[in-house]
């Protein structure tokens, strides 16, 4: 009698599929780990890969659907499907499959089978994908938790390293903290709203009229869920945990965390604030201009006094945060181009870090032990090809021209001018120059410096796989941007990244005419 009673959501089951792809690898991978004799590593990287490109393909023929179409909601209004969730669907699948091909060279036997690894990569980007599909904030906050967990096991997936023990319980103890924050927020918006649906939240904010009381604890509550987003984006002054955990976690862990971990934590951020949080824009907008200011500046300053390299790329994710904060806040306008330019510098900086992190597992080893300044002097001289492309991303990653870094950062800043936000663009670009140090103290230890290691190193044939393909992007956007900004365009507007296209061809030209007449 009861069952009878009990009416079931109706689930598009076409709505979700890189979902269920990624869930059904995941599940698939354990299966055949457990049943099948002989199953090794190699078996696991090879479905995990299948997985993330078959998701990829599936997000890709979703887009498809969505060219005429904004998109809209399924499964009673939790899940959003729609043109930023699938680029940040394609960005986590993308990210996935170069997390794996860096975590299939990274093996120690002493550690054991890596199958455990694997399904970890896939339920954490699972988890990621939830979390920027999500029109609900319970939904959300699992999403969050299947990606949190995921990670604090992957952190410490290095059973023969205490660095690594001891990161993943930095990481668990404090990302726990977040989550509570973050679930208190989540209960005092409800609790004003009666709704956790941020298109709901949306709805009732505009159409009632708050009280002092309610205001406050609606203020109360969306700090908290700032609270809990900016630990998850690195933001200052809850970044605190990131140095020890990026350096103390395995390097693939650590390049996958830096690149799926801020796509899952910006794109939640930014669907709760820009569309649940939008009548309250003028109360959150000055919390994010400060995050922003003070985690570009930090993460530069800091990555300047450090002489290990992991150390070194984790306060550069810092500031890199900061610059998408930029972003974020110019958003918050609700003009100009702030949302693309957020979305565009994701999508180059996970796959920037992606190759960078190649380089830094070939030189460090399966130990992790080679991370230091000494370690990569001389590197130009023992392998002058992989040098150079660590030389090339490192630039990408400083904004130099001619690279997709220097489209990320270029697309920011230019929106906080766009908007009139001068004093966060200034404090942007002086913070660039700051953290351009950070990058050529690599470069210079690379190709200036002696060492007195004489070995050769030797360098996977997927390692230079993944540095090839983010060498590869990285000089293609720089000097043909369209390819990624038409796809954003799609995301936010036709006219939303058309003024920084426009405005980085012209002085692409202007250098090029230049060069080439010798002037």
């Amino acid at each position: 009698m009861l069952a009878a009673g009990l009416v079931s959501p109706n689930i598009e089951w076409s709505q979700i599929l890189p979902l269920l792809i990624l869930l059904g690898g995941a599940c698939a991978l354990m299966l055949f780990g457990t049943l099948i004799p002989g199953w090794n590593r190699t078996s696991s990287a090879t479905v995990a890969v299948a997985t993330g490109l078959a998701a990829v393909v599936a997000s890709a023929i979703k887009w498809n659907d969505l060219y005429y179409v904004k998109g809209s909601t399924f499964i009673v209004n939790a899940v959003s499907v729609d043109r930023f969730s699938v680029l940040a669907t394609i960005t986590l699948c993308g990210a996935l499959v170069l997390g794996v091909l860096l975590m299939s060279i990274h093996h120690d036997p002493l550690n054991g089978d890596k199958l455990e690894s694997y399904v970890l990569l896939l339920t954490s980007t699972l988890g990621g994908v939830v979390m920027v599909s999500a029109n609900d904030l319970i939904v959300l906050f699992l999403g969050l938790e299947v990606l949190s967990l995921s990670l604090y096991l992957l952190t410490a997936s290095d059973r023969r390293r205490p660095e690594s023990q001891e990161a993943g319980l930095k990481y668990f103890v404090l990302g726990g903290f977040a989550s509570a924050f973050f679930l208190y927020g989540i209960a005092l918006v409800y609790g004003i709203t009666s709704s956790t649906s941020i298109s709901g939240i949306r709805t009732d904010l505009s159409t009632n009229i708050s009280v002092t009381t309610n205001d406050v604890m609606l203020l109360v509550g969306i700090g908290l869920l700032m609270v809990g987003l900016a630990f998850k984006v690195s933001a200052v002054p809850f970044q605190v945990w990131t140095p020890d955990v990026y350096e103390g976690a395995p390097s693939p862990v650590t390049a996958f965390m830096a690149s799926a971990g801020k796509v899952a934590a910006f794109g939640a951020a930014l669907r709760i604030l820009l569309v649940g949080l939008e009548r309250r824009v003028d109360d959150w907008r000055p919390i994010v201009f400060v995050l922003a200011v003070l985690t570009v500046f930090v993460g530069s300053i800091m990555a300047v006094v450090q002489t290990n390299v992991k150390r070194m790329l984790s306060y550069s994710s810092i500031s890199h945060a900061g610059f998408m904060l930029i972003g974020v806040e110019a958003a918050a306008h609700f003009s100009g181009n702030g949302l693309a330019s957020t979305m565009t510098y994701l999508v180059i900086y996970t796959v920037i870090v992606m190759g960078s992190f190649a380089v830094v597992i070939s030189v460090a080893g399966n130990s992790d032990s080679a991370t230091t300044l000494e370690d990569f002097k001389g590197l130009g001289k023992r392998r002058p090809a992989v040098a150079l492309a660590f030389s090339a991303l490192l630039f990408a990653q400083a904004g130099v021209p001619f690279t997709a870094g220097f489209i990320a950062k270029f697309g920011v800043i230019k929106s906080a001018v766009d908007v009139n936000s001068y004093a966060i663009a200034i404090a942007a670009m002086v913070a660039a120059v700051i953290g351009a140090y950070v990058y050529l103290r690599i470069v210079v230890s690379m190709w200036l410096e002696d060492s007195s290691n004489t070995d050769e190193l030797v360098v996977s044939p997927l390692a230079t796989l993944v540095l090839t393909l983010s060498v590869a992007f990285t000089l293609v956007i720089g000097f043909f941007p369209d390819i990624l900004l038409n796809a954003v365009e799609l995301v936010c507007g036709v006219a939303d990244t058309g003024a920084i296209r426009d405005e980085f061809l012209r002085i692409r030209d202007t250098v090029l005419l230049k060069f080439l007449c010798g002037s």
